[in-house]
């Protein structure tokens, strides 16, 4: 019962390296981002196009009362970023 090399090599060159980003979404898929510059960079943006964003309301980026940050999910970012012509 030993393993082979090959396959665990190959696989993992296969895939991107695990980091930090990559694992929260694996273990986390649903975990908010927050912060203006991780949501700018998950849709391509600088921050302050960002926070332009943040004012329309048709835009999935959320401030909850009371808090100086932002935060969205990335799914409903991606399903909106499909659907817009920004």
């Amino acid at each position: 019962m030993g393993f082979e090399m090959g396959k665990f090599q190959k696989a993992d060159a296969d895939n991107p390296p695990l980091d930090r980003r990559r694992a929260d979404e694996v273990l986390e898929p649903n975990r908010p981002i927050w912060g203006l510059e991780e949501i700018g960079k998950v849709l391509g943006l600088s921050v302050n196009k960002c926070r332009e964003l943040a004012k329309d309301p048709r835009v999935p980026i959320y401030k909850p009362e009371g808090s100086g940050r932002h935060f969205a999910y990335k799914s409903e970012l991606v399903a909106w970023l499909r659907a817009a012509k920004i």
